[in-house]
């Protein structure tokens, strides 16, 4: 069980009514994430910069992307994340049990394990592919999005958000996802 509730729609603020409002305007649906971020109208409008740095890094297709953020995902442990990202590989029509990868979705993967596992030690020759395929920008944006990506994560983790049932269907099975 979560340990900050989600908001309560019709007893919230006008400012909270606001931002929730905005967000199912531009995205057309609220996570339990997003219904307990908003007890903060400035935590949810920061973790929402996530998609604008997706929009940012829209040279790089969907399925990399998201094997970027399912790596970081795992090697942060959070379930939430995990399953998210396992549903859009999956309603994209693709297992996640049994991807080959192409050469940059194993060089994203291998990056965003590394991040998580000593954001302090990246190994060079995973630099030194990512400067031979990408330009600065898109390395900031890179490097930026993991972050985030890796926040979300870890809110997910220390809150112990509840489990969005429409996930459910997308779950890894066994105790860890993958």
């Amino acid at each position: 069980m979560s340990h900050i509730p989600q908001i309560d729609y019709t007893t919230a603020s006008e400012e909270i009514r606001a931002a929730h409002d905005e967000e199912m305007r531009v995205r057309g649906r609220m996570t339990n994430m997003k219904r307990t971020l908003l007890h903060s109208p400035a935590a949810h409008r920061i973790y929402a910069e996530w998609f604008t740095l997706r929009a940012e890094l829209s040279a790089i297709a969907d399925r990399p992307i998201w094997i970027f953020s399912h790596s970081i995902s795992k090697a942060a442990n959070s379930r939430i994340a995990i399953t998210f990202f396992r549903r859009a590989l999956i309603n994209a029509g693709f297992d996640p049990e049994a991807l080959v990868l192409s050469e940059e979705e194993a060089l994203l993967d291998a990056f965003g394990t590394a991040i998580v596992a000593n954001s302090n030690a990246v190994p060079a020759e995973i630099w030194t592919q990512l400067k031979g395929r990408y330009d600065a920008k898109t390395l900031v944006d890179l490097v930026a999005f993991a972050g985030i990506m890796l926040a979300t994560a870890v809110f997910n983790n220390v809150v112990e958000v509840d489990f969005d049932p429409e996930l459910e269907p997308f779950a890894a099975t066994g105790r860890t996802a993958s």
